[in-house]
């Protein structure tokens, strides 16, 4: 029986550019564990150091047993690192080129496997909007688009919503048209908690920052303040 999945999406900032501690806050007080088990993905970032050593220093006490995935090798060990984790953690950078190396070396389903067991799936810019069914990304290099992506959550999700300011409208426009489906934008430094799907808590570590639903409307795009739901 799978237990419900959790999803923490973090707009931007985060421990990867030494900002807004108060979001790994939130996501390590959700884990059960004593001593979590945190992993550390940075694909999209081609396994940047400096994003690797951010990391070990967030959670460099021996309260936390952290380790980082380098792409390479046998997808089964692959499989094994992922769902031996508590705490699963992606960082920012290339979406599509993310999502297309992940898809070659099996992890988008260890990941799944992993969410439906019970670990903690979360991350930052393309590593939030990796779960949803489509990401706006300009990982192609001509504009922001829509991505498919994961589908573990239903809809679509922009990150940097207010910090990058072209990308309020482009998501808009695409979810007014219909090229893409409702969904959550994200401004940096808020992290949204999803439970199968669902937002039930938002965190917010900057003043003013918020996340939002976007959907379509008759006049173009609609767009409300999410709200916390516990």
């Amino acid at each position: 029986m799978n237990t419900p999945m959790n999803i923490v999406a973090v707009g931007g900032g985060g421990f990867t550019h030494n900002q807004d501690p108060q979001l790994e806050d939130y996501l390590l007080a959700m884990c059960c564990s004593d001593r979590p088990k945190i992993g550390f993905i940075a694909t999209a970032s081609e396994d940047n150091p400096d994003k690797i050593k951010h990391f070990y220093h967030r959670f460099s006490t021996a309260a936390y047993k952290t380790s980082h995935l380098e792409l390479a090798g046998d997808s089964g060990d692959t499989a094994n690192w992922v769902l031996s984790q508590d705490i699963i953690y992606v960082g920012g950078g290339n979406t599509g080129n993310m999502l297309s190396r992940w898809q070659q070396h099996g992890l988008a389903n260890a990941l799944l496997q992993a969410g439906h067991r019970g670990v903690i799936l979360s991350g930052v810019s393309a590593g939030a909007v990796c779960w949803f069914d489509y990401a706006l990304s300009d990982s192609a290099g001509n504009g922001l688009k829509p991505l498919d992506a994961l589908g573990f959550v239903k809809g679509s999700c922009c990150p940097h919503y207010s910090t990058e300011l072209h990308r309020q409208p482009a998501f808009e426009d695409l979810v007014s048209s219909g090229e893409m489906p409702q969904g959550i934008a994200i401004d940096d430094g808020v992290a949204v908690h999803l439970c199968d799907g669902h937002p039930v808590k938002i965190v917010s570590a900057r003043t003013g920052a918020k996340a939002y639903r976007v959907s379509a409307d008759s006049g173009g795009a609609k767009t409300t303040v999410l709200q916390d739901l516990v």
